[in-house]
């Protein structure tokens, strides 16, 4: 069986036997697995970037290689992954602020070769314990490191996270043969320059098969067919509310309502609640165990709608989600588009 065979076998245990394996995602899936290149990857949401870690991963284990490390930045986008892992019979485990009681048997399996997925949030790579005992044997054994949300990297990027800041020397001291991919669905052109060499530091004294320490860089068009996006001009924040309030449940199924401040949640949640509508906050103050059982209320439909601030997106993943709206504008197109 070739390589591809098994890629596009892998892929239709994730994703359903009518799912075909797009030339990008291979290129990408070759350069990690066969060529051990470092790679980045810019591509719409719904695209299939996770794809092309999972299915990678799945492919070194079966040559013997190490577990993958994905460094990824939010607990609702990490239980997507974990769930979408399993499906490819791919074994994977989180490491955040809302598992710490699994630690220490996360650390055990690990050790044991248990794992074939590890995913770690960034502030993990920050943690004095984390990052001296824990990743130096994670860099030396990893099989690939994904760097989800690759923006986050630059300092050019909407979203830039000092939390980041590890990734480019976790990148620098690995492995002379160890295969780099970072993801993203919405970097510019100079954030896709910054990433892509911040990728290639520690690359060029590699015995890289490719024949360069390149980065190679995978890129495509923004457009969703699926999308339509609109705007309504009112010039009140409490009209703004109120036509919220009005034409909530004229929307199809389920959805969310982006604010710009964790009080404004709190409040645009109460007041649609004291008005009959089932809505609930979800802010980055919100407890994890709550986060975790709003995220499948809403993939449930169990609410209308959760009010929430950026702490939720970036590739929460609800294929019937029914609609977004913006209660006052993000803070640039970028953050805008990552939201819808």
């Amino acid at each position: 069986m070739t390589t591809r065979t098994r890629a596009q076998a892998i892929l239709e245990q994730l994703a359903g036997p009518a799912a075909v394996l797009r030339d990008d995602q291979w290129t990408a899936i070759e350069a990690l697995v066969v060529q051990r290149r470092r790679a980045l990857v810019v591509q719409r949401t719904g695209w299939g970037k996770s794809a092309v870690y999972f299915i990678a991963a799945k492919l070194l284990r079966e040559q013997g290689r190490g577990a993958t490390v994905i460094v990824s930045p939010l607990l609702a986008l990490m239980r997507n992954q974990v769930a979408a892992a399993q499906r490819a019979g791919v074994h994977a485990a989180t490491i955040n602020s809302g598992n710490v009681t699994e630690w220490d048997d996360i650390h055990r399996r690990i050790a044991a070769g248990e794992l074939d997925v590890l995913l770690v949030s960034p502030e993990r790579l920050n943690n004095p314990e984390f990052r001296d005992s824990v990743l130096p044997a994670l860099a030396a054994d990893a099989g690939l490191v994904v760097v989800d949300e690759a923006h986050c990297v630059s300092d050019w990027g909407h979203d830039f996270r000092p939390d980041y800041r590890r990734i480019r020397t976790l990148v620098a001291e690995l492995g002379a043969d160890v295969p780099v991919l970072a993801t993203t669905a919405t970097a510019n052109d100079r954030v896709v320059d910054d990433v892509a060499t911040q990728l290639g530091v520690g690359a060029a004294d590699r015995t890289d098969l490719s024949g360069g320490a390149d980065t190679l860089v995978l890129r495509g068009g923004l457009d969703r067919e699926s999308l339509r996006l609109s705007v309504v001009q009112i010039a009140s924040a409490a009209q703004r509310v109120a036509w919220i309030a009005a034409h909530l449940d004229s929307f199809e199924g389920s959805g969310i309502i982006y604010t710009l401040t964790v009080s404004g949640a709190r409040d645009l949640a109460a007041l649609l609640r004291d008005m009959g509508h089932t809505v609930a906050a979800y802010t980055g103050a919100t407890d994890p165990a709550e986060r975790e059982q709003l995220e499948a209320d809403l993939l449930a439909n169990r609410v209308k709608a959760l009010v929430a601030t950026s702490a939720l997106g970036m590739g929460f993943d609800k294929p019937d989600l029914g609609f977004v709206i913006h209660l006052g504008a993000p803070s640039s197109p970028i953050s805008y588009y990552q939201q819808v």
